[in-house]
């Protein structure tokens, strides 16, 4: 039986280990991390078991490069980084492709990739979009 093509019951080919690492700028500021680290224990709270990390460009740790490497010794060799970013600024468009052509080099078994910055998912534009309606003056009515 060729292990690549099992699909009965009993041991097959064990799925490659899959990481994710949630990307942000990073801050000085302890309370600014809560948003990053809250998607990341819902993710984790809803999929017990998943590999997935904060990691932060700069100021903050770790650093993207030292979340890859954790990744990689629980035995990840398929990872994605998830921008935290709106919008598809500097940092994802020059920053975010070095950083991850680096880490490509130090770990050549595994695959890396980037997701688009969560900010142009078309549900989080509709969910701010909600949010900011909120706060739109309304004339009382009479």
């Amino acid at each position: 039986m060729n292990p690549s093509t099992h699909s009965g019951p009993g041991p097959g080919p064990a799925a490659p280990a899959t990481g994710l690492v949630l990307f942000a700028h990073g801050s000085r500021d302890p309370l600014w991390h809560r948003p990053m680290q809250a998607v990341r224990d819902q993710l984790l709270a809803e999929q017990p078991g998943a590999l997935c990390l904060c990691a932060y460009l700069e100021i903050s740790s770790p650093s993207l490069p030292a979340a890859i490497a954790q990744l990689v010794a629980q035995g990840c060799t398929r990872i994605t980084v998830l921008p935290l970013f709106l919008g598809t600024g500097r940092h994802a468009r020059e920053d975010l492709p070095l950083l991850l052509e680096q880490a490509r080099q130090q770990h050549p078994g595994v695959q890396l990739d980037s997701a688009t910055p969560v900010g142009e998912d078309p549900r989080v534009i509709g969910l701010l979009a909600q949010i900011a309606q909120q706060h739109i003056y309304k004339e009382p009515k009479l």
